[in-house]
């Protein structure tokens, strides 16, 4: 069994995991969630760095936590690994940063041009959130209408700030074990770009789930038993090496 730590995307929180954790729990895992600073604590926008993400998801982490990332969170978990070991990384439909790229500046070398207009700045600048509107489009086509209604009750400001900021990839990420779960339905990600993203990982490492951007609503049975399966593919450090 793992103890497997949560990290949210953009616009999102620790909510947006309300169906995951149970179905990951019924396998045996401990599960955790974050809220990355920014995300209902109060703290200005304007305030929030990249390390300041970086350094909370790290704080979260034991040699024995997997960290799932989800779709920006890939900046945040990579960037931990400079001050924390984790046993292992899962990309769930996930930026993989590139060394002296930014979030932004990797949305840009997409593909596809998916956010556009539906993302609206707030009036100082230093954030932007989704518009209801568009929302159910980009993120939650394939959500059953509870989900859907739950997330754009909860949908919150995205601080611009750490998705401008370039990530240096650290030393350590090569050698540790990581896994990308690619949704093939997704709007906001392209397929395509997340295949890209993974084109020199091994095959085993890769994985396919038929779901939009957020499979933790759309298919929490399916990713759990995904996640499960995985994590039994990561080695457990307590456990000696045959």
């Amino acid at each position: 069994m793992a103890d497997i730590l949560l990290v949210h995307g953009s616009c999102h929180g620790a909510w947006c995991w309300r169906d995951l954790i149970p179905a990951l729990t019924a396998y045996g895992h401990t599960v955790r969630t974050i809220d990355l600073p920014g995300h209902g604590d109060g703290r200005s926008p304007a305030d929030v760095s990249l390390d300041d993400s970086c350094r909370a998801v790290a704080a979260q982490i034991t040699p024995d936590t997997i960290v799932v990332g989800h779709s920006w969170a890939g900046f945040p978990i990579t960037g931990a690994v400079a001050h924390a070991c984790p046993r292992g990384l899962i990309y769930l439909c996930a930026y993989v940063p590139i060394s002296g790229m930014s979030l932004i500046d990797m949305r840009r070398a997409g593909p596809r041009q998916t956010i556009g207009s539906a993302a609206v700045k707030s009036e100082d600048g230093h954030s932007y959130t989704i518009h209801p509107d568009a929302a159910p489009e980009l993120f939650y086509h394939d959500c059953p209408p509870d989900a859907v209604s739950f997330a754009l009750d909860h949908i919150c400001p995205q601080p611009i700030r750490p998705q401008a900021t370039p990530l240096t990839v650290p030393d350590r990420w090569s050698s540790l074990p990581k896994h990308y779960i690619r949704c093939t339905q997704d709007r906001t990600i392209p397929p395509e770009y997340q295949a890209s993203m993974t084109a020199d990982w091994p095959d085993a490492q890769v994985h396919v789930l038929d779901s939009a951007h957020s499979p933790f609503f759309a298919a929490p049975g399916p990713l759990a038993r995904l996640i499960d399966q995985i994590t039994a593919n990561i080695p457990d450090p307590s456990e000696p090496r045959r």
